[in-house]
C-alpha cells in the first residue's frame, strides 16, 4: 500500500525534476527520496520517470500518477482540517442577522473571507433591524449580529466596533439646498425629515436627533421608515429631507442629491458592530475573520 508520504516525495520529484532539488524541498537526503521512486515503480509495475543520469521527463505513466497523487494528497488535506475544525467546533449553522448598512459596506467581504477558510460551516443570514436582532440575540434566535450602536437593552450580549461611517444630507433634487456642494444641519431645521423609528432603530434615531441637537434644534419628523433606501425613496418623493450612509451616494438614486454635511453637529458618524451572547468556536472564528477582512 502506497503511502501519503511517498504521495507527496513522488510530487516533488515530478515538480522538480531533480532528485536533489526535490531531496532538498523535502528536507531529506537524496538516496531514499531515490529509493522511494523506485519503490513506488516497482509496486505500480511501470515507469514512472525516465532517467539517467539525471531526470529527463516523466513518462505517460508518470504525468498520470502526478495528476492523481495532488488529488490524494489534497483529499487527505482536507480531510485533516475537516477533522481539526470538527474538534474545534467549526461545523454545523452559524446564524447572522444584520442590519442593511453592513450587507451594504462589509457583509460582502466579511463571508468571502469566512467561508474561504470555514467553508464547513453552513452560514444562514437574516436581515433584521437593530432592535429586532437585540431580541434574537438574546433568545437565542440568532448567534450573531451586526449591529448599529448604541444598544438598548442589551442585557447579556457582547459587542465590538468593526466599523465607521459618516452620515449625508439627501434632499430632493429640486430643494434649494441642492444646489450647495456643502450644506448644514442648520438649513434644515425648517424641513421636514424623514427618519428611523426610535424603538426599533434606535441607535440611528438617537445620533441623528443629537446631531440636530447641537446644531441647535429638534427634527421635525414628518415620515419614519426602517431601511436606508426606503427613506431615500421617500425623499426623492417629496417626503422631506434625510441623513443616510455616505455609501448610498455611489448608487446614483434619481429624484435626489446627496451633499456632504458641515458646521455644527457634525460630522454625523455611525458605528456597525458584531454582537452576540456566548461565544462559541464558530463565532469566535467569525470574529476573527470579521477584524481581519476590515483590517
Amino acid at each position: 500500500m502506497i503511502e501519503l508520504r511517498q504521495f507527496r516525495q513522488f510530487i516533488a520529484v515530478a515538480e522538480e525534476l531533480s532528485f536533489r532539488r526535490a531531496a532538498e524541498r523535502l528536507n531529506m537526503a537524496q538516496p531514499p527520496l531515490t529509493a522511494t521512486i523506485q519503490r513506488l515503480e516497482d509496486e505500480i509495475g511501470t515507469t514512472l520517470i525516465e532517467r539517467t543520469n539525471r531526470i529527463t521527463r516523466l513518462t505517460e505513466a508518470g504525468q498520470t500518477f502526478l495528476k492523481e497523487a495532488r488529488k490524494t494528497v489534497e483529499q487527505a488535506e482536507r480531510a485533516m482540517l475537516a477533522a481539526r475544525q470538527a474538534g474545534e467546533g467549526l461545523t454545523g449553522l452559524l446564524r447572522i442577522s444584520f442590519v442593511a448598512s453592513a450587507a451594504r459596506e462589509i457583509l460582502p467581504t466579511i463571508l468571502l473571507r469566512f467561508r474561504e477558510h470555514h467553508p464547513q460551516v453552513k452560514l444562514e443570514l437574516l436581515e433584521a433591524l437593530t432592535a429586532q436582532q437585540v431580541e434574537l440575540l438574546q433568545t437565542g434566535r440568532s448567534d450573531l449580529g451586526f449591529v448599529v450602536p448604541p444598544l438598548q437593552d442589551a442585557k447579556g450580549l457582547t459587542s465590538e466596533i468593526v466599523a465607521q461611517n459618516h452620515l449625508v444630507a439627501v434632499v430632493p433634487e429640486d430643494h434649494p439646498l441642492a444646489q450647495r456642494e456643502q450644506i448644514t444641519l442648520t438649513e434644515m431645521a425648517h424641513d421636514s425629515w424623514v427618519l428611523f423609528p426610535e424603538q426599533r432603530a434606535p441607535g440611528l434615531h438617537r445620533i441623528i436627533q443629537a446631531a440636530c441637537l447641537q446644531a441647535g434644534f429638534a427634527p421635525l419628523i414628518g415620515q419614519e421608515a426602517l431601511q436606508m433606501d426606503t427613506i431615500v425613496s421617500l425623499v426623492a418623493g417629496g417626503m422631506g429631507v434625510a441623513l443616510v450612509s455616505r455609501a448610498l451616494a455611489k448608487d446614483g438614486h434619481q429624484g435626489v442629491v446627496f451633499r456632504e454635511l458641515t458646521g455644527a453637529g457634525t460630522p454625523v458618524r455611525f458605528e456597525l458592530a458584531i454582537a452576540y451572547k456566548e461565544l462559541s468556536p464558530a463565532i469566535e472564528a467569525f470574529v476573527a475573520a470579521t477584524r481581519s477582512a476590515l483590517l
